[in-house]
């Protein structure tokens, strides 16, 4: 039977499994072994032209930013990336006007890892896009799961939703990964994240103001099975905006 719990996929490296003991196998947090081979990759600006400090700028007057607004924690700011990942934002920022994601709770957190919501069942197995069906990857070889990067959760390729999660690990060992270019590898050395995550994952946003926020609530006590918050996280509102400094 086709297990549809949306999860995050770790690569089996052996220092990063500290930071991922909160999940268990009953959990699923693992899907290890499996490729993308089917993803949408943007090809407008290649790596050759952009990098992940493009990623960590400031936003823009004209951009589009969302602020979540977390009842108990704080707003937490992050500028989109509507050029690298058209559907991922347009998915997100569309549930987000229509309320979908008011009340909605964090589910999964793991600190040094991640925190995860956007599902209105509350235990990580449901949710949909706007579309009422998945749809595929967006990755591009600049835009990475560096430390507050706002990514699609799924349940391999091409399975994306209403799911999603904000990397929050403070450091990233690299030396384990071969798939990293030099580029890359840098970027986590400089910024943390999770590198395992690369190039399974749409990255669609970045925080630019609140990792404060993510950070208290990773820090959240958490069943040990599942990972999910022992009192609930909750998403208040999501605001979508265009930021206009």
């Amino acid at each position: 039977m086709k297990q549809w719990k949306k999860r995050i996929a770790t690569v089996v490296v052996a220092s990063l499994l500290l930071s991922i003991q909160g999940c268990g196998s009953k959990d699923k947090a693992s899907d290890t072994g499996k490729e993308n081979t089917n993803t949408t990759t943007a090809t407008a600006e290649s790596e050759e032209t952009k990098d992940v400090e493009y990623q960590v700028q400031a936003p823009k007057k004209g951009d589009t930013i969302v602020t979540i607004s977390f009842k108990n924690f704080g707003d937490v700011k992050i500028k989109m990336f509507p050029k690298e990942a058209p559907k991922a934002v347009e998915n997100f920022t569309t549930h987000a006007k229509e309320g979908y994601y008011d009340g909605l709770t964090m589910h999964r957190v793991i600190n040094q890892f991640m925190i995860q919501g956007g599902d209105p069942s509350g235990n990580g197995t449901g949710g949909e896009s706007i579309w009422g069906k998945p749809f595929e990857d967006e990755i591009v070889d600049y835009l990475l799961p560096i430390r507050g990067s706002l990514c699609m959760a799924n349940a391999g390729p091409d399975t994306n939703g209403s799911q999603f999660f904000i990397t929050q690990a403070e450091t990233a060992d690299t030396s384990s990964l071969g798939n990293l270019t030099i580029k890359q590898a840098e970027a986590f050395e400089k910024y943390g994240g999770c590198p395992w995550l690369t190039g399974g994952y749409t990255v669609f946003g970045q925080v630019y103001e609140g990792m404060d926020v993510v950070d208290a609530i990773a820090q959240v006590q958490t069943d040990t099975d599942t990972a999910k918050p022992k009192e609930d996280v909750v998403i208040s509102h999501i605001e979508v905006s265009e930021y206009d400094k």
